[in-house]
């Protein structure tokens, strides 16, 4: 069994990390270069990097924060926000990058995840959903969480694995910022049906929710943001507690 992952999201807006709750309601949480230093030195196994109002503001992500992170940070670094072409990717895997999220783009043109994947590999592409649920169902949230697209989570997962997406980044809207834990039931459902990891996203606010992202989500990594930027607690500390529960990390 491959070890499972804890990531540091970084959500990203005007060169400041910040976190709120259901995708509004943003708090400064600190510098991103130096919040990605702090974890590259203290146990996370990868950093996400995301510049959450660049598609919706039509900004191109900030390449030299990403080479000034990609100097300090030596852990895989993924890298969303505002990509839109091949030529977008090209540039961030050259700054320092290693994988890309891609999100609204995707959307709005498929092909992306197709070419990209083609060029640089599928292991460099992340294909992030916004999940909301609607009734009995999920659906995708684009442009930051602004955007209701009518597309069902579900049949866009498939659909992203299919194009050559190599991983999915699978946030619940819903969840977000609440600290009531994961969707487990979404991340159920997604990984009955995909055979590319997942990277559960969304509602993290105990040790036990990082377990049950493990044991009954079946993810293959765990992604956290206010709990690690306020410390809460460290990811040492979820590290040991999985490693206690006989759910293998890196150590």
């Amino acid at each position: 069994m491959l070890k499972i992952r804890i990531i540091p999201c970084l959500d990203v807006k005007h060169g400041r990390v910040v976190k709120g709750i259901n995708f509004i309601n943003l708090i400064d949480a600190g510098d991103p270069v130096e919040q990605a230093r702090f974890y590259s030195d203290t146990g996370a196994d990868e950093i996400c990097f995301l510049d959450i109002g660049a598609s919706l503001e039509k900004r191109k992500t900030m390449i030299d924060v990403v080479a000034k992170t990609s100097e300090r940070v030596f852990i895989p670094l993924t890298v969303g926000g505002g990509i839109n072409s091949v030529q977008d990717i090209r540039g961030l895997l050259k700054a320092g990058a290693d994988k890309i999220s891609i999100n609204t783009a995707a959307i709005l043109n498929e092909n992306l995840i197709t070419e990209s994947s083609s060029r640089f590999g599928s292991q460099c592409i992340v294909a992030a959903v916004d999940a909301k649920k609607h009734y009995d169902d999920w659906i995708v949230y684009s442009h930051g969480g602004t955007k209701n697209t009518g597309i069902n989570v579900l049949s866009w997962l498939e659909r992203l694995q299919r194009l050559g997406a190599g991983e999915i980044l699978l946030t619940s809207m819903d969840k977000d910022g609440t600290k009531d834990g994961f969707d487990l039931n979404l991340l159920k459902k997604a990984n009955d049906i995909l055979n590319i990891p997942v990277i559960a996203s969304g509602g993290v606010g105990s040790l036990k929710h990082f377990e049950e992202g493990v044991t009954i989500g079946r993810a293959n990594a765990l992604l956290a943001a206010s709990v690690f930027h306020f410390a809460e607690f460290s990811i040492l500390d979820v590290k040991r507690y999985l490693q206690k529960k006989s759910i293998q990390v890196r150590l």
